[in-house]
């Protein structure tokens, strides 16, 4: 009976080794497939970044109001620049009132 709970003991090492190598390797990122064309009202956006490099699509991440993540065109389209402006100007006044008011719905502290 003693070799086969050698055996045993060796495959599940073996196994948990496997499975930690596994899921360690695999990074999951959220990368845009694509970016809109069409412009994205600046009233609805209270957050941006720049999407990760390791992604293959350059692009600009647009946060609405309601959590939703939208991809827009770099930071070189005018009209991504005029909501960047718009996001950094919102986030400064709501620092001031505290984060209170229609105007701050959404606007997470920094």
């Amino acid at each position: 009976m003693a070799p086969w709970g050698d055996s045993k003991l060796f495959f599940c090492i073996l196994f948990i080794i496997g499975f930690s190598t596994v899921t360690v390797a695999q990074v999951i990122r959220d990368c845009c497939l694509s970016v809109t064309n069409k412009q994205i009202d600046k009233r609805f956006v209270v957050d941006y970044s720049e999407q990760a490099r390791g992604c293959s699509v350059h692009a600009t991440v647009l946060v609405t109001r309601l959590g939703k993540k939208l991809c827009a065109p770099p930071k070189q389209q005018q009209w991504v620049q005029n909501v960047i402006k718009h996001v950094d100007h919102l986030k400064q006044r709501c620092k001031k009132e505290n984060y209170k008011g229609n105007r701050c719905f959404g606007v997470k502290p920094e």
